[in-house]
Order: C-alpha cells, then sequence, then structure tokens
C-alpha cells in the first residue's frame, strides 16, 4: 500500500564544507608562504559572505570543536552551479593547500506540508502575509550572526515495526505538530536551518542549530528525544559543533589565539570579536525542525539593540528609579514585557492587512503579547506596536515589521528632520485603557501635556496613537535625548498632576514599557 507523501518546496542549496588542517606542514612552512596562504584564505572567505559570487545566498565560518573537523565553511546559494564553484574556488586558494576536506554535506532548504499545505506554494503565491513571510525565511536563510551552531543529518527510520514511512499520512502530521510545540518553547534561543538531502547525500535531511547559548542546543535535542517522532522514527548522523568567526580572524585561528578576536574593527570595517559575522539580518522565527521540511516555532537570534543583558541591567537601572516615583514600569510586579514600535507612510488599511497576517503567525509563539495597528492623531502615520515577554523575541519580530510597507522609522530613531539617527535613551511606551465617556477630555490632556513636553530640555518628540480596532486602547511614545531628561519629566510636578487626574478618566492601571 502506498502511502501519501507531504508535499514539499525547495530554496537555496546548501554545502557543509568542513575541513581539516594539517599543523604539521603548516608550522613547517614558510612565513612568507603562510603569510600568502592566509591573505588568499581571507580573501575567499570574506567574498563569500559578503556574496559577491552570486545573485543571492548566505555564507558563514565556524571554528570546529572535537576532532571531526577543525573548520567549517557553510553556503547557501540560489543553484547547484553557486555551490559547485564555491567549493572549487577554494581547493585553488593557497590557503587551501594546508586543508583537507574531511567531510561535506550536500542538500537544499525545504519547507513541507505536514503542518500546512499553504506552506508548500511560492511565498508570493502564500496569501496570508504573515505565513509567506515565514515561508520564504526557510527557503532564503540568512545565517544568524550568532556564536555557536550545530549540525548533524538524520534520517527517518525504516524498521519493522518501525517504519516511518508505513504510517498514515494524518497519524505522522500529528507527531510532527507535537514535535513542534517543543521547539517553540525554545522561541528567541535557538533558531535553525533544515534541508532536504534525499538523493543529494548520505542521509534525508540536515539541521543546522544556532544559538548564543551552548546549552540551549544540548537541552532542546534532549528534550525532543523523548518525543516520539524522534525516539521512535529518528536516525542521527555524526553531530558537529563550532563557533562563528569572521573571515579576518582567520590569522588568530591558525595562530590558537581567541576567535572572534579582541579587536574593535579592522581597516576595513569589518567588526571583530562580536561573536561572528552574518550576512545580513536573518527576518525568520526558528525553533527546531524535524526533518521532512518542518519548521516549528522559536525566534531568530538577532538583536537590533545590542547585547540583550546590557540592555537589561540598563532598563533595570530606570525600573527602580521609575518605581521610587511609583510609577508602574514591568517588573518587579511579574508583568515585564518589550514594544517594538516602528512608524508607518503606508495606507492604513494596506498596513493593516499586512499586520494581521504576521499577527497570525506571531500568535503561534508563548512570548508574543500584542501585535496591533495604531493611528496617530494629527500626523499622516501610523504605529505598529508588537509587545513581547522578552528582548530578543521582540528584536526578531523587529525583522518581520521592518519589511512591512511604508515604514519609515523604528522608535528610538529621530523622527522627521533627523531620520536614521538614533535618540540618547531607549523610548518609554505609555499605554493607556480610557473610559468611553473620556476619552475626549484624554485627548484634550494630551494636547496639553504636549505643549509642556515641547518646551523641556532633551525632548524630541511625543505621539499619542489610538488602536485601530479598539479608540480606547491608547498609545504614548515620548523619545528623549537621555535618561536624565526623560526622568526630570517623570519627576516634575506637571506628570504628577496628570497621573492624579488620570485616576479618574482611565479604565485600568497605565502600563510603562521599554521600547525595545
Amino acid at each position: 500500500m502506498t502511502r501519501e507523501p507531504p508535499a514539499t518546496n525547495e530554496g537555496w542549496y546548501a554545502l557543509h564544507d568542513f575541513r581539516t588542517v594539517d599543523w604539521d606542514a603548516w608550522r613547517a612552512a614558510p612565513e612568507r608562504e603562510r603569510e600568502s596562504a592566509l591573505e588568499d584564505g581571507i580573501s575567499f572567505l570574506r567574498e563569500r559572505v559578503d556574496v559577491t559570487d552570486a545573485e543571492d545566498g548566505s555564507s558563514a565560518v565556524f571554528s570546529m570543536l572535537g576532532h571531526k573537523a577543525d573548520l567549517l565553511v557553510l553556503h547557501f546559494r540560489p543553484t547547484m552551479a553557486d555551490l559547485d564553484t564555491a567549493e572549487r574556488a577554494f581547493e585553488d586558494t593557497a590557503f587551501a593547500e594546508y586543508t583537507e576536506q574531511s567531510n561535506s554535506y550536500v542538500s537544499v532548504t525545504e519547507v513541507g506540508g505536514y503542518t500546512n499545505e499553504e506552506m508548500t506554494k511560492e511565498p508570493e503565491e502564500i496569501e496570508d502575509t504573515g505565513l509567506a513571510r515565514y515561508a520564504e525565511s526557510k527557503l532564503y536563510p540568512q545565517i544568524p550572526d550568532s556564536e555557536f551552531v550545530c549540525f548533524y543529518p538524520m534520517d527517518k527510520r525504516r524498521e519493522p515495526g518501525e517504519n516511518w514511512y508505513d504510517l498514515p499520512f494524518d497519524e505522522r502530521a500529528e507527531m510532527m505538530d507535537t514535535h513542534g510545540e517543543i521547539g517553540k518553547t525554545y522561541a528567541g534561543q535557538v533558531s535553525q536551518v533544515i534541508t532536504g538531502s534525499i538523493g543529494f547525500d548520505d542521509f534525508e535531511w540536515g539541521v543546522d542549530l544556532f544559538s548564543n547559548d551552548a546549552t540551549n542546543i544540548k537541552d532542546l535535542l534532549y528534550e525532543l528525544r523523548f518525543d516520539e517522532s524522534s525516539s521512535k522514527y529518528a536516525e542521527f548522523g555524526p553531530f558537529y559543533f563550532g563557533r562563528q568567526f569572521p573571515p579576518e580572524d582567520l590569522p588568530q585561528f591558525m595562530a590558537g589565539e581567541a576567535v572572534p578576536a579582541e579587536e574593535e574593527a579592522d581597516e576595513s570595517g569589518h567588526p571583530h570579536g562580536e561573536g561572528g559575522h552574518g550576512h545580513g539580518e536573518s527576518e525568520s522565527h526558528h525553533g527546531h525542525g524535524d526533518g521532512e521540511g518542518n519548521h516549528h516555532g522559536g525566534d531568530s537570534d538577532h538583536h537590533h539593540g545590542g547585547d540583550e543583558s546590557t540592555a537589561e541591567d540598563d532598563s533595570g537601572s530606570i525600573r527602580g528609579e521609575l518605581e521610587d516615583l511609583d510609577i508602574y514600569a514591568g517588573q518587579p510586579h511579574g508583568e515585564d514585557v518589550y514594544a517594538m514600535v516602528l512608524y508607518s507612510e503606508a495606507d492604513p488599511d494596506e498596513l493593516f492587512e499586512e499586520v494581521d497576517g504576521l499577527r497570525k503567525n506571531f500568535d503561534h509563539y508563548d512570548t508574543h503579547v500584542k501585535t496591533a495597528v495604531y493611528r496617530a492623531n494629527d500626523r499622516d502615520r501610523s504605529a505598529v506596536v508588537s509587545i513581547w515577554e522578552t528582548q530578543s523575541a521582540a528584536d526578531t519580530a523587529g525583522g518581520f515589521l521592518s519589511d512591512l510597507p511604508g515604514i519609515v522609522a523604528r522608535a528610538g530613531e529621530r523622527g522627521s528632520g533627523h531620520a536614521g539617527e538614533e535618540s540618547g535613551f531607549g523610548t518609554m511606551g505609555m499605554f493607556y485603557t480610557v473610559k468611553p465617556e473620556h476619552r475626549e477630555d484624554f485627548v484634550e490632556k494630551f494636547e496639553t501635556v504636549g505643549g509642556l513636553l515641547e518646551e523641556m530640555d532633551g525632548h524630541l518628540e511625543t505621539d499619542l496613537l489610538a488602536n485601530r480596532e479598539d479608540e480606547n486602547d491608547m498609545f504614548i511614545a515620548s523619545q528623549w535625548e537621555s535618561k536624565d531628561d526623560a526622568m526630570a519629566f517623570f519627576r516634575s510636578d506637571d506628570f504628577a498632576d496628570t497621573v492624579d487626574w488620570g485616576r479618574d478618566v482611565l479604565a485600568d492601571r497605565p502600563r510603562h514599557v521599554f521600547l525595545a
């Protein structure tokens, strides 16, 4: 009896090029030859990371731990010919003379239709905007700039009594869905790329996991071992584990020094010591894949606001100061959230339709609190507000939101006349639920306070916006030159008077959050 196979769709081709270094030959080589080899190697790697060799794609280089390999050069490219050229071009470098290809893996990015048949269409043919962006990110991935990578190939078991391919489609789909729910719990911690390799290599799929915490990868895989689709039906090949570094750090790698290097930047402006170099910004929401092109939840590890722990420390000190003023700002009340806010000048109806599609996808993640479109009272622009429980999740959402139509600025950047120039203080978002009978009173009060703000030192701009779906849900975004300027306002008598006045017109306690 022939079982129903899930439909699939394919994107970029992938090459994992694992290399071991001939350390004896390297140490014995004259200094002049080593320098020439390093220059050649850096040039090759930089050109691939910058994707100067193809119309599109992504590449990265990793220092591998253990005996299986010393280096991994990972490529995603639109065609097999691109991969073929990249592999042979490396062999043509002087640096390659000191390496040997210890292993390789050839595959293609893949999405499958176990959980949603729409995923097997071309992204531009998918009506759900959020799902379309998700599928696109899986088919055409940008390698995250996460520190760690784990790669392994896998098969689905074909043993008597435990043959995956003999199971009915619905039973396989149910297991895939359960498997994916585990991956969603690692949103913002682990990102992944799934590739199919039937007919291309010795296993059926390849899995790349990326994270800035090595134990997150271990914990995810450990938990998945107890899932039926893995415990009964999965076979795994060798696991490879490494750390990403920029091409310019190849000399430090070969010298046995720390990579990424500790320098701020080289003369070309390429960063060192920042946890690796990624090509572009990933827009994908990643979790754990299970083979057969299925991807389940999670967030990409890209952070648009710098180191998350530092940001949390800074916001924690601000919370303490606000708490002293009896101003609610998340912790320590157990409701700490982060908001990503972007401004758009697109047609409001078109913008709302796009956001609604993304929101349906965001709702799959436990860290998602709310995403909505707010209309400005006196400006020809709207604000897209996306609230998340973690800053990394909010930053990841920003990767999707930044591609919405008509985006002109992100909160935290100065407005008109200061395009692209970051403000000195991460702005505050103030959310208010107004009693319907007092809505007009609230708007008038804002206009009065807005006039006072314009006269305050360090104030850049403040917007009052109303939720398109609930006009009594109001949002105020306030931008300042510095934290001290903002705190001066919060300590002012004018702010205290406004808070007292608001007790009668607001339906519940206002929430002040930090914009990611």
